[in-house]
């Protein structure tokens, strides 16, 4: 079995196929997704979907191009709405310079705040980091040294050395489709460095599609075109690789129900005897 642990289902993207797109990842082996929050204030559709199917699960937080839209949401506020049982995750919030340079003070309170919350809950934070290594690594020792909390940099594409601290600190690196585009042989090296006890996948769909997808809308059934192109680099099996990323994401993503991850396991391989037989 194959987890999305972070993808996007409340995008309009998904609205005129999303039964669809269900039974695709169905289909391609993934039994568990994780649809992030983006903007507190929409956190109810976000809900109303991880609501509506029992192997969907999601998080609450704000991302970092949307901070300066949401600055007043406070720690307290993560962690109440953090207390349903398909919450299981802070975030994703973090810092993006590529887009949102102009509110850097804005993603760093904003940031602080989504740890805090983490260090609350417990519940593994959601980390988006682009073109902003060396403050992430600051404000991430900082944090940390005040207590410890659960954390993933997500849709990893950073240097070696946010990667490398990122482990030291206890931090999981989860990659994307990224890690398959014939230009991203520097995150194959770092990929290929990260212990196998720290790896997920993702797709981050309806961004980022993997090859032989790229340039099409992503959706969770190609996570598996990502977990086969990390297996390689890891000279692992898909198979193999799909059961490190999935134990990975359990003992991270401790609120996810074991019986969910059972069930959602079962109904795959029921599903797969039924199309052979």
């Amino acid at each position: 079995m194959l987890v999305d642990s972070h993808c996007h289902l409340d995008f309009a993207d998904f609205e005129a196929d999303r039964a669809a797109l269900m039974q695709r990842a169905r289909d391609a082996g993934v039994g568990l997704m994780v649809t992030i929050s983006t903007r507190v204030r929409q956190f109810d559709k976000i809900l109303a979907l991880a609501e509506a199917y029992p192997n969907v699960f999601c998080s609450v937080g704000t991302h970092p191009n949307s901070a300066h839209e949401e600055p007043d949401i406070p720690t307290e506020t993560l962690v109440e709405l953090s207390k349903h049982p398909k919450v299981v995750a802070i975030g994703e919030a973090g810092l993006d310079y590529f887009y949102g340079a102009e509110h850097k003070a804005v993603q760093a309170e904003g940031l602080r705040r989504h740890i805090a919350a983490a260090r609350i809950t417990q519940l593994p934070l959601v980390i988006h980091a682009r073109d902003a290594d060396e403050d992430m690594i600051a404000i991430l020792r900082d944090e940390m040294g005040k207590g410890a909390f659960p954390a993933i940099l997500h849709c990893f594409s950073s240097g070696p050395e946010l990667a490398k601290v990122g482990l030291e600190l206890g931090l999981y690196v989860s990659f994307s489709g990224i890690l398959t585009f014939k230009s991203a042989q520097s995150l194959r090296d770092i990929a290929r460095d990260v212990p196998l006890d720290r790896l997920l996948v993702e797709t981050d769909a309806p961004y980022l599609a993997p090859v032989p997808h790229r340039g099409q809308r992503n959706e969770p059934a190609y996570v598996r075109d990502t977990a086969a192109v990390l297996a390689e680099v890891k000279g692992v099996s898909l198979d193999e690789m799909a059961g490190i990323t999935t134990h990975n994401f359990m003992r991270l993503f401790t609120k996810v129900p074991r019986d969910a991850a059972a069930k959602a396991a079962l109904a795959l391989a029921t599903a797969t005897v039924a199309h052979h037989g």
